[in-house]
């Protein structure tokens, strides 16, 4: 038997691929996919620099309105966006989902949780967390509105109390589970009473055969003198006046001493109530701690007059995080409007340096506080206009649907509140979570809030 041997056909010589050489453009690091770490990487699109952008979550989230998910009005998509979607035609910026759990300023590099990442140029954008006050027990009973987990955490335990009063035939147990405290009297605080008085009044007055919703019992504690505490004394007395009118109790002057299961205590008073809400404070996270300074009331990181990190001129802190000061020296608050001009000025100012300037100091252009309560009631203050009422309400309508990122979720969010306003109904009505079980809540990296919040 004869072999017959064949040489392969020679081919087109396909020539070896070039090394690829490192990058030399300076590395800008960007902690944090929230209002101001995304406004940060926006305004360095075209700037000489690679950007890599770090969150743990992998969207944006439009925390102001949070607080309708929380409540049933908006399903969770209608208020985050892929971050990967909003970054995606910037050539020069990648996003990682990874958390970051500590800043390494001698090396230069942001340690994650399974890597660490060197940088040149460090934004920290991180936001802020609830706290209790070192009652860190009560968080368990108590979730706070800082997170899409502690959303849908509040949206469970509100609907879960309705549900649970419709088989209840003891009253008692029954005012119990209809009985509803928020812990905290800022904008978040005034938003959820509101929209839980709209819901028991309104929304569902026909959904149930063996008590009537409206008979829920809504109280707000807030331990200062007045409610949003930010707000002009005539606006912050029209907030408590509609609250009032929608049935909500509100107690200001007094402080929450204790919490346990379906239980609060006041100084003077216990509460039995199965559902309580957490809007009483916040704090940084905990990743400031490892920036090297002495950190303020709330958790917050002083900055320099450029929001760069003393002695760290390479390091910027934005948003919540930070405590910086206006032209007057007064303390900004944490706001989405304060986030977002922090988060281009850092931007700026590293473009600056690269450029051989020096780094021009953070001036905050306000442009006003708003704070909703319940439909067609709002309080705004707009540069020396204080307006309340519809007015207000239709201001805050416009601006909200205007900051949210993709065409489609503005237009779902109007069509949305129209529908809602129309009918009074909410279209989100759904317990999610294993039954018989509450959700943990969940800490977030991402926090930086709109006017008024």
């Amino acid at each position: 038997m004869v072999e017959t041997m064949t040489s392969p056909i020679p081919g087109p010589q396909v020539p070896p691929p070039e090394p690829q050489l490192p990058d030399s453009r300076p590395h800008v690091v960007i902690l944090g996919g929230g209002f101001g770490g995304l406004n940060a990487a926006k305004a360095l699109r075209r700037a000489p620099v690679r950007v890599t952008l770090i969150d743990k979550r992998n969207f944006h989230l439009f925390q102001p309105l949070l607080y309708q998910v929380a409540t049933a009005s908006l399903s969770p998509s209608e208020i985050a966006y892929p971050i990967r979607s909003i970054l995606h035609k910037q050539a020069n910026t990648t996003v990682l989902l990874g958390e970051a759990t500590r800043v390494d300023l001698e090396r230069q590099e942001v340690v994650l949780t399974d890597d660490r990442i060197v940088f040149d140029y460090l934004i920290v954008a991180t936001g802020t967390q609830s706290t209790y006050f070192g009652h860190d027990d009560w968080e368990r009973l108590a979730p706070g509105l800082k997170s899409m987990e502690e959303a849908l955490t509040i949206r469970h335990k509100i609907l879960k109390a309705f549900e649970r009063a419709e088989r209840e035939p003891d009253p008692e147990r029954r005012r119990a589970l209809l009985t509803f405290v928020i812990v905290g009297g800022g904008a978040t605080g005034v938003e959820l009473a509101g929209a839980l008085a709209e819901i028991s009044r309104q929304t569902l007055r026909e959904d149930f055969r063996n008590f009537d919703p409206a008979d829920a019992r809504i109280i707000l504690v807030e331990g200062g003198p007045t409610l949003l505490g930010s707000f002009p004394e005539r606006l912050t007395g029209a907030a408590r006046r509609s609250l009032e009118r929608l049935g909500v109790e509100v107690r200001t002057g007094t402080r929450v001493t204790g919490i346990e299961p379906g239980r609060v205590h006041l100084p003077d008073e216990r509460i039995d109530a199965e559902t309580v809400l957490w809007a009483a404070g916040v704090t940084g996270q905990e990743i400031a701690k490892t920036l090297g300074q002495t950190l303020v009331h709330g958790g917050r990181v002083p900055v320099t007059e450029t929001l760069a990190l003393p002695g760290h001129p390479n390091v910027y802190v934005v948003g919540d995080l930070a405590m910086s000061r206006d032209k007057r020296g007064n303390e900004l608050p944490g706001v989405a409007q304060v986030a977002m001009q922090g988060g281009r000025c850092a931007a700026k100012n590293i473009v600056r340096t690269l450029d051989g300037k020096p780094a021009r100091p953070f001036h905050y252009f306000d442009k006003g506080n708003i704070a909703t309560i319940g439909w067609n009631r709002a309080v705004a203050q707009i540069g020396p206009f204080q307006i309340s009422g519809f007015p207000a309400w239709a201001i805050w309508a416009v601006v909200h649907i205007l900051f949210l990122i993709g065409y489609r979720s503005r237009l779902t969010v109007a069509l949305q509140w129209v529908w809602a306003y129309v009918s009074r109904g909410r279209g989100a009505r759904l317990i999610t979570g294993t039954p018989g079980h509450d959700v943990v809540p969940a800490r977030t990296q991402q926090s930086d809030t709109i006017a008024a919040h």
